[in-house]
């Protein structure tokens, strides 16, 4: 390799098989996705599960292996099996614990700029855009059971009930959004830290999220009294009563947008501030850290 870096990251497989973009290295770090170079290599990323058998792969002396996930381990339990995971020495995944963070919540995905633009007239109540069938949380089947106790407009491809005139993906997403008071916002999973865009779009685009996922999801959130957690409430049916309560009192709706009038959270904004830095520069840095070059 031209130029032998300081550091050598060497990517057993990419997410999914996609190239892999990154920006903003630290000096002296190059990452391959050439398997030439994985005796040398002073860390290898595995991305879980589509790795493929690896127990026979060497490992050289001193070399740092990294457990690569952004998948919830309620869809992939070997992320729990501490056999499995035992032969890795650092994580980067989703878990505001891991070694490096690499979570959905990052500054590509959310616009701290747009969280605070004024809401638009609002002309339907509730959306959705259920865009899979994965259903490891019964996200479906409360999306339906809900629809029986009031009227949600679904755009996506699961439950689908209406159709968008054009969709130029996000961007549509987002207008459509910025037209309802509420946005049904389920994750596929419930995992503690598992926090995605189906949270921070809706608060961009000025709805209130309904939200079922995280548990601990309050901690990601960027105001007080921003989102509406469905656990907190019997059912879909008691859900149902409440949203139409909000609809036909104004002022306990528009308490739910007064967040963007403050400032945004401190813990929000330093979790913010920390992924504008790429995960991979930030575990660059670790293993220079931990080489101590």
């Amino acid at each position: 390799m031209e130029n032998s870096p300081k550091i050598l990251i060497v990517f057993f497989n990419t997410l999914w098989g996609a190239p892999l973009e990154y920006e903003g290295l630290p000096p002296g770090c190059q990452i391959t996705t050439d398997h030439r170079y994985l005796p040398e290599a002073d860390a290898v990323v595995f991305h879980i599960p589509d790795m493929g058998d690896i127990d026979k792969l060497p490992k050289s002396v001193g070399q740092i292996w990294v457990a690569w996930s952004m998948e919830s381990e309620a869809h992939y339990p070997q992320l729990l099996d501490p056999g499995f995971m035992a032969r890795f020495d650092l994580r980067m995944t989703y878990h505001l614990d891991a070694d490096i963070v690499a979570p959905y919540f990052n500054a590509d995905i959310v616009d701290a700029d747009k969280l605070r633009n004024p809401p638009q007239p609002k002309s339907g109540l509730i959306c959705c855009f259920l865009s899979s069938g994965i259903n490891g949380n019964a996200r479906n089947v409360y999306a339906r059971e809900l629809m029986r106790f009031v009227e949600v407009h679904s755009y996506g491809k699961t439950l689908r009930n209406r159709t968008l005139k054009e969709d130029n993906g996000r961007e549509t997403k987002l207008a459509t959004f910025a037209r309802y008071k509420f946005v049904l916002s389920l994750e596929n999973a419930s995992t503690v830290d598992y926090v995605t865009e189906k949270l921070f779009e809706p608060l961009m685009a000025g709805s209130v999220p309904v939200y079922l996922g995280a548990p601990n999801v309050a901690e990601f959130a960027p105001g007080e009294h921003c989102f509406i957690d469905v656990n907190d409430f019997e059912g879909p049916e008691e859900l149902a009563v409440y949203l139409k309560r909000l609809d036909n009192d104004e002022a306990a709706y528009r308490e739910y947008l007064t967040w963007k009038t403050r400032p945004l959270r401190r813990r929000f904004r330093e979790l913010l501030e920390t992924q504008r830095k790429h995960p991979f520069a930030r575990l660059c840095e670790k293993i220079q850290e931990i080489r101590g070059k």
